[in-house]
């Protein structure tokens, strides 16, 4: 699910000003200085880019970019603020990670605040005390933002478009600074209202910034670069001890056995509604299914399905999992993952949280990621310079234990691929992946590949010339060569011919390409508008910007009419016979539920679909024994929706309730938690006497 990043620093001098006393001529007359900021942008621990600030009084100059795993962020911004730190004026132009263009920006005057971004903009009251959250700063914007919270008495302001933003301070640190070789304090606090998860930076004891930290993706001062992993692992922890304290609340422990009384179980096997039953769960097991409990008993906890559906917990197969995806997962009725690719430690790290009841979370199968070294490399995952590095990652990836398949990345060479496909095959491992860069679909295939990773990953071999590079957002843009293709020709028979015959599936992801083919700007993308008024401010605005730039009417045809052959493309590969396994690239969770529904437009009928995502699945990966419809005997994974999803697929979007391995959890308890508006009511729960 993409994640965005956001902003700032300024002197002492001009946050110490004080706007009671003096008119803001006179305070801005009173800081004429003039100052420099360089930060390095790192990426797994990967230098990726940089970011440099230069400040002259009160007017900031910002200049950032970076680029990882062939695509990155850029912008030029101006800001002017006021004495207290709050923005007056903001200009922001530049590009997005996938290439939409950006050309933003907030202005005040004469009482009120003007904005224009990729949502459409908008006008509002300026009275001096809101603080403008830009939707495509860099992320200095943060510092910005830290530095006006922390001027206010209760740390919280108004922001605009709306909501309201809250600074609190976490931890402090001590960092090596790499210029004085002394070590700097370092406070950490958290900023929250922005988005769905807080941000989280690092100030000096003289409030400058020092470093803006997640798990993965750091902004750090330059004489603090060598503390990256440090900070990296403090996020990690942080978000971590968030996610525990939510489980600790979130978790339903009943000390008696749980009947979910009064539901319609839809049973995969014959792609129907079953009578009206009530189904047992002793500890994390299903233990009975019966009629309907008239009276509850004293003995039971029961809750009241009125009538619902209970429906196999559903698959994510695309995932890269981190705290907040597992536990919104979960919430959404995704009771397994397959994770996609992944840091191990990382990856490790948080399945056994899940294992051990830490952390919410959805049952993983790990894939093993290996990359190739290239510019254009992922940092996420094992590197290899030689084949005899990739065949030497694999046979690390399967003595580590765990990991049922390797994933293949666009810069390992395909000359490579038949001997790390033979490795992974003598130790039991299945193949999936891209299709490595100036290679062709059919030789991956005839060389081992039991899965492709991501429809364009196929369908760029049949409109691409060889020496065009897909480890770059070419692989994303020259789709739009798919309108004109015609899935008659030899090239397209012949890649159909092959997955039929050796038996290959397809991991399509058609959710992120709807995205990005066609998500315009000012328009909420169609995957989101069934909840995106439930989301908070952040992720509302979010939803009205598009994943690439569009250049002109033309460039907007192509994309949406190559849309248009992807479903077209995989109805064919339904028809024939091909496995298509559903996954999103986007975080699962609601995204899954968008995944779905395209599902249904490939022929399939709603109650197929449902099956796919959940019997399908645990078949697939070899979990049937346990998971992926409700019996007796098997594990307790399901979720309850007040609607028949049989009727209309979009029931599965309002859950009530969700079991994972017998855990009971309301999303209605967790969702406010995430400044989410909740979908539907807590069912009624007797506990007994």
């Amino acid at each position: 699910m993409f994640k965005y990043l956001a902003p700032g620093i300024l002197c002492l001098s001009l946050f110490g000003c004080s706007p009671s006393d003096k008119p803001m001529e006179q305070a801005t007359a009173a800081v004429a200085e003039q100052s420099s900021e360089h930060f390095a942008v790192l990426f797994g621990g990967s230098n990726v880019g940089e970011l440099k600030v230069e400040r002259l009084n009160n007017t900031l100059s910002i200049d950032y970019g970076y680029s990882n795993n062939g695509r990155g962020a850029s912008s030029e911004e101006t800001l002017e603020l006021s004495a207290t730190g709050l923005p007056l004026a903001w200009q922001i132009s530049g590009k997005t990670v996938f290439g939409n263009s950006v050309d933003e920006s907030f202005t005040t005057d004469d009482g009120s605040a003007t904005w224009q971004d990729a949502a459409g903009g908008g006008k509002a009251t300026f009275s001096g005390d809101s603080v403008y959250v830009a939707q495509n700063a860099s992320p200095y914007a943060l510092y910005i933002y830290a530095r006006a919270l922390l001027n206010n008495d209760d740390n919280t302001l108004p922001a605009l478009p709306g909501g309201q933003l809250r600074i609190e301070k976490l931890d402090t640190i001590s960092l090596q600074s790499a210029q004085t070789d002394q070590p700097v304090a370092a406070s950490i606090y958290a900023i929250s209202g922005i988005s769905l998860d807080p941000s989280y930076i690092a100030l000096s004891n003289e409030r400058q910034m020092l470093a803006y930290l997640t798990p993965r993706f750091t902004l750090l001062r330059q004489d603090v670069v060598a503390e990256d992993q440090q900070l990296r692992q403090l996020a990690a922890e942080l978000n971590a001890s968030r996610f525990e304290d939510i489980a600790k609340r979130a978790t339903n422990k009943f000390d008696k056995p749980v009947r979910i009384n009064n539901v319609r179980i839809f049973e995969p096997q014959t792609l129907s509604l079953s009578e009206p039953k009530s189904v047992l769960l002793n500890k994390n097991k299903i233990a009975a299914i019966e009629p309907i409990v008239q009276t509850p008993s004293a003995d039971e906890v029961v809750i009241e399905g009125n009538g619902g559906t209970l429906i196999p917990g559903l698959y994510e197969m695309h995932a890269h999992m981190s705290d907040d995806d597992a536990l919104l997962n979960v919430m959404a009725g995704v009771t397994s993952v397959r994770d996609m690719g992944n840091e191990m430690d990382v990856l490790e790290a948080l399945e056994d949280k899940i294992e051990r009841n830490v952390l919410i979370g959805p049952r993983i199968s790990k894939s093993a990621f290996i990359e190739g070294k290239s510019p254009f490399s992922a940092a996420t995952g094992e590197l290899a310079a030689s084949e005899q590095e990739a065949v030497d990652l694999v046979k690390m990836y399967a003595e580590r234990g765990g990991y049922h398949q390797i994933k293949i990345y666009s810069s390992i060479k395909g000359e490579w691929v038949p001997a790390m496909v033979a490795e992974a095959k003598k130790h039991g491992m299945r193949v999936a992946g891209h299709i490595p860069a100036f290679s062709k679909v059919d030789e991956m295939m005839q060389s081992g590949y039991d899965e492709v990773t991501h429809i364009n990953q196929l369908m760029l071999s049949w409109v691409l010339d060889r020496e065009e590079d897909t480890r770059t957002l070419f692989r994303i843009t020259g789709m739009k060569r798919f309108a004109d293709l015609d899935l008659d020709s030899e090239a397209v028979q012949t890649s159909l011919d092959i997955m039929v015959d050796k038996n290959i599936a397809i991991d399509p992801t058609m959710v992120i390409h709807e995205f990005g083919l066609t998500g315009r700007n000012g328009e909420t993308r169609i995957g989101m508008v069934d909840y995106v008024d439930n989301m908070p401010i952040g992720v509302q605005r979010s939803a009205k910007q598009a994943l690439l730039n569009v250049a002109d009417e033309a460039e907007d045809k192509a994309y949406k009419a190559a849309f248009d052959k992807i479903l077209a493309t995989l109805s064919l590969m339904h028809q024939r016979g091909i496995f298509i396994v559903p996954g999103t690239d986007l975080g699962g969770a609601f995204e899954l539920h968008r995944e779905l529904e395209l599902f249904s437009k490939l022929g399939m009928s709603n109650a197929q679909v449902l099956r796919r995502a959940s019997y399908d699945m645990a078949n697939y990966l070899a979990q049937g024994e346990q998971l992926g419809s409700i019996e007796a005997g098997k594990l307790a994974d399901f979720f309850l929706v007040p609607g028949n999803p049989l009727d209309d697929l979009r029931a599965i979007k309002k859950i009530a309730m969700v079991a994972k391995d017998g855990q009971i959890y309301f999303p209605s308890q967790v969702y406010p938690q995430f400044g989410i508006k909740p979908f539907t009511d807590m069912p009624r729960v007797h506990q007994g006497n």
